[in-house]
């Protein structure tokens, strides 16, 4: 067991997981033993595996597509996949749906909610930290929230990409100047979605919200900011990392709709609702959301 930061960016951690097959389960810093008292914990991990194998079939296969989100506030966000990064990103013990370390080389949460991401840097093939290779990942994204503000904006800030970085951020509030600060220079490193029916739903901090169809976009930021220092001072992993929340969007992978204004669409899948029955009332498990 390792923690998140040692799992994900620990030169060491990453060899023997890689090299050696060592098998990691992520005890994410924030998930303390109270999380076991709450409903998360009581869903089944496996049934989180179902979901998440449902998800992953809707990804095109033997085509290149667009991954696309929109919502209400305006954001046009699109990143490109070929048919080698789909399968380098559908291939990791997570997307096929194993919530435990049961082969060589796995990586698990502990307690699984959020994950696998729909869109993250490793369908690359990218290695380190090299940030030279670049994907076609464009568009404006207008999050409703990001961790480490009190409270979701009261104006649309836009945040732009360009060839996967972020160029500008758009608005006048004092949150707004706050995140062009911080952002201009980022580059998205995960679209992180959360596949876990009973997390709350506006459980944002300090990750973003893992409830089913809820988005985080995971920015590595171009230097330390003193804004996240500040209001998050036992922050674990080094204040460069920020995640943009959004709880109302609509993804399509190609012509598949994967997520509809918030809502993770596999969980009215035939298989799904069959597999539901197995723990209990389907509509209870699957769109009985905590807050």
């Amino acid at each position: 067991m390792s923690t998140w930061f040692a799992s994900i960016g620990d030169p060491y951690c990453l060899k023997v997981r890689r090299d050696t097959g060592q098998r990691t389960v992520k005890m994410t810093y924030f998930r303390h033993i109270d999380v076991l008292k709450g409903p998360q914990a009581r869903f089944p991990h496996e049934f989180v595996g179902e979901i998440t194998r449902a998800t992953r079939d809707m990804y095109p296969t033997a085509e290149t597509f667009e991954l696309k989100i929109t919502d209400p506030r305006g954001t046009d966000f699109r990143a490109k996949f070929t048919p080698e990064m789909r399968e380098s990103m559908l291939k990791s013990n997570r997307w096929r749906g194993q919530t435990t370390v049961e082969e060589n080389g796995a990586y698990v949460h502990w307690v699984p909610t959020h994950g696998p991401n729909v869109y993250d840097r490793t369908t690359l093939g990218v290695k380190g930290e090299d940030h030279s290779i670049r994907n076609e990942v464009n568009g404006t994204v207008y999050p409703e929230w990001a961790v480490g503000f009190p409270r979701p904006f009261r104006e649309k800030i836009g945040v732009v990409f360009e060839n996967d970085r972020i160029v500008d951020v758009k608005g006048k509030t004092e949150d707004a100047e706050i995140l062009k600060d911080m952002l201009v220079g980022g580059i998205l490193i995960e679209l992180g979605c959360g596949f876990n029916p009973k997390a709350p739903r506006r459980g944002i901090y300090p990750a973003g919200s893992n409830s089913p169809g809820a988005l985080h976009y995971g920015i590595e930021l171009p230097k330390p900011c003193d804004y996240i220092k500040k209001v998050m001072p036992n922050w674990e992993e080094p204040p460069i990392h920020m995640d943009l929340v959004a709880l109302d969007s609509t993804v399509t992978a190609g012509n598949n709709l994967l997520i509809k204004d918030g809502f993770l669409t596999a969980l009215r899948s035939e298989k799904v609702r069959a597999a539901a029955a197995r723990f209990g009332d389907p509509v209870d498990l699957l769109e009985g959301w905590p807050a």
